[in-house]
């Protein structure tokens, strides 16, 4: 019963970091398309979230963690900056590109194919069984997600658009994959902190920091029918919708594998839904609210996959001391870095 009670307690706290993480993401939308309207461009607004983040993440991760951080980096070096390019950088910025150039509904939809990607990889590239409950949680989940973005209202096939919002889901795909195979093995702080580091500092080219409209920061912005200085909506999308949304975002995924946290993120579209609706006046239509209990079925469906008994697992993969320890976070529930909680297979 130990172990039992342990590994519900390692998935419950997963589920519910990987929740807040959508929260915290979606609560990015309408702050950031206020900075948007003032006059920053888009890729601006990226760039501007994430050094925001970068610079409150650098250095508290070097007080707080010291000498085990830069031992925690030398080993990982290659998978933390293909990190840092794909899953901060690359989603954050095609997604952008993808949106300025599709109906907002159709670049989310094309993001959030994300995690069939993952499961398409898990199953032809790594030869990892995929739960049958985790493949129809992200079926049931997309479903929902058409039905809240409303994909068939004002569709244009821009080939660019298009290209971008594939290669953004191809980047959150990457996100899921690299913080699976890091599980256990580096901390989430210094996950996150090299991540946002490295997506800066390739954004920098991109983005032209040095020709941005600094006057808007210190300006009143409209937003949700009030005014607030620029730079605090930068603060809110660089600290609570990157900087939180990630740190629980990856430990959330220490603690599940891919293909369920990957599911589980759909909760991130029907947050900025009712976020949008609650500070924007953005009204949902019975179809969405509808496709919104969808997507959190299917993401219940999910998680279930997860609940794998530790007895049912192969030996050398139920918890106990592993690499976990002195990380700063708990064992994953029943398998070590690199396999699946659900089947006990070789990722």
């Amino acid at each position: 019963m130990g172990a039992a009670d342990g590994a519900a307690r390692t998935r419950a706290w997963g589920v519910g970091l990987v929740l807040v993480s959508s929260v915290c993401f979606g609560a990015s939308g309408p702050f950031g398309k206020a900075l948007i309207e003032a006059g920053l461009g888009p890729l601006q607004a990226v760039w501007l979230r994430i050094a925001t983040a970068a610079l409150v993440l650098v250095p508290v991760t070097v007080v707080l963690r010291g000498r085990s951080a830069a031992r925690g980096l030398r080993p990982h070096a290659g998978r933390l900056v293909l990190y840092g390019l794909t899953g901060v950088a690359g989603c954050q910025a095609l997604y952008f590109v993808a949106a300025s150039r599709l109906p907002v509904g159709v670049a989310i939809l094309l993001e959030f194919s994300g995690p069939v990607i993952v499961l398409a990889w898990l199953r032809l590239v790594r030869r990892v069984p995929v739960h049958r409950t985790a493949a129809a949680g992200v079926a049931v989940a997309m479903t929902g997600l058409a039905m809240v973005v409303q994909v068939w209202a004002g569709l244009s096939l821009d080939p660019l658009g298009l290209a971008a919002g594939f290669g953004a889901a191809a980047c959150q795909a990457a996100y899921f994959l690299i913080v699976d195979r890091l599980a256990g093995q580096v901390d989430p702080l210094v996950i996150t902190a090299s991540g946002t580091a490295v997506a800066a500092a390739a954004l920098t080219a991109l983005a032209a920091p040095w020709a941005l409209p600094w006057e808007v920061l210190p300006a009143p912005v409209p937003v949700a029918g009030f005014a607030a200085p620029g730079w605090t909506l930068v603060a809110w999308i660089g600290v609570v919708s990157t900087v939180v949304a990630y740190l629980t975002g990856v430990a959330g995924l220490q603690r599940l594998p891919a293909q369920v946290g990957g599911a589980i993120c759909y909760t991130e579209a029907v947050a900025a839904a009712l976020i949008a609706w609650a500070v924007l006046g953005e009204r949902l239509t019975p179809a969405q609210m509808l496709g919104g209990v969808i997507v959190l079925t299917g993401a219940y469906l999910a998680q279930r996959a997860a609940a794998a008994r530790p007895a049912d697992l192969p030996a050398g993969v139920r918890g106990g001391a592993g690499p976990d320890a002195g990380q700063g976070f708990p064992p994953r529930s029943g398998h070590e870095p690199g396999t699946t909680a659900v089947t006990g297979a070789e990722a």
